[in-house]
């Protein structure tokens, strides 16, 4: 899920300017209005500013672009989103993934079967669902819900670390993940991509954990998320690294519970909390 910042500072040399700090390639890390246009219509850059070309504007002048910004001041609270009409017993393609009926409920997951997709809700820190994400079972769409809280301000599963005290989480990325990890007794949160935000930070080292165990994919994005989330949370907790034993690219593909307890006991052998070391260089391969 990209995270994308523009800037917006008239007196910046890079006023206009887009960045991705979950983007992997250079290409897609930053670039300016036009290029990022071209990305979200998947069009050439030079169809892209044709498109965005005012009839008034010289053929070789910049296009006109109508910005929307932010008035200054806090953002408004999030308020809670209803998801009552899509609250099911257990949903087939949770339970397919490993997912307890039991696991599906505690996080009120449901079904909208207009749309055939499962619903995730994400909940603040006070357990009010805030958003929800919408996964399709047909493909791989997702969608959230329209007005829902920006998750990039929110954890998945971060409420039953605040109302059970919990002490050791696993910090996964996505929901299935977390859900599948607590089906197996392990208490998990997600942050729902490949980023992780300072806003999340904060409300991690606001809550009751003392001992975090970084539990990424196994890829270049989960390499990077790794070191994001060991870099803001070193010194704040105590933190271990497991990795999925392969060919699991997560921890819902570890399926075999005998390896997924071992993996995650051999993390627990290890604390990598070194203020000045670089994980990858500590972590352990099961």
């Amino acid at each position: 899920m990209p995270s994308f910042s523009v800037i917006i500072d008239p007196d910046s040399p890079d006023f206009g300017c887009w960045r991705d700090s979950g983007a992997n390639n250079p290409e897609f890390a930053r670039g300016g209005p036009i290029k990022l246009y071209a990305f979200l219509r998947n069009i050439t850059y030079e169809e892209a500013r044709e498109e965005l070309m005012s009839g008034e504007v010289a053929e070789d002048g910049p296009p006109k672009l109508r910005v929307k910004l932010v008035p200054p001041g806090p953002p408004p609270k999030p308020q809670p989103i209803d998801i009552s009409a899509y609250k099911a017993e257990a949903v087939p393609y949770l339970t397919e993934r490993g997912i307890s009926p039991e696991i599906q409920r505690m996080f009120d997951c449901g079904f909208d079967a207009a749309k055939n997709a499962v619903v995730m809700p994400w909940h603040d820190s006070d357990g009010a669902p805030i958003n929800a994400k919408w996964r399709a079972t047909w493909g791989k769409a997702f969608w959230y819900a329209k007005g829902g809280a920006p998750v990039r301000n929110m954890i998945y599963g971060i409420h039953l670390v605040y109302s059970r005290g919990i002490k050791r989480v696993i910090i996964v990325e996505s929901e299935t993940d977390a859900m599948y990890l607590w089906s197996k007794g392990y208490p998990a949160i997600a942050v729902g991509g490949s980023t992780f935000t300072n806003n999340q930070a904060e409300m991690l080292r606001m809550s009751p954990a003392q001992e975090l165990v970084i539990g990424t994919d196994n890829d270049s994005a989960g390499e990077k998320l790794r070191e994001e989330v060991a870099a803001k949370m070193r010194g704040y907790c105590e933190l271990y690294d497991v990795r999925w034993p392969v060919p699991a690219k997560d921890a819902n593909d570890v399926r075999d519970e005998i390896a997924l307890r071992r993996a995650v006991k051999a993390a627990m052998r290890r604390n990598i909390f070194t203020s000045g070391r670089n994980i990858v260089s500590t972590h352990i391969v099961i």
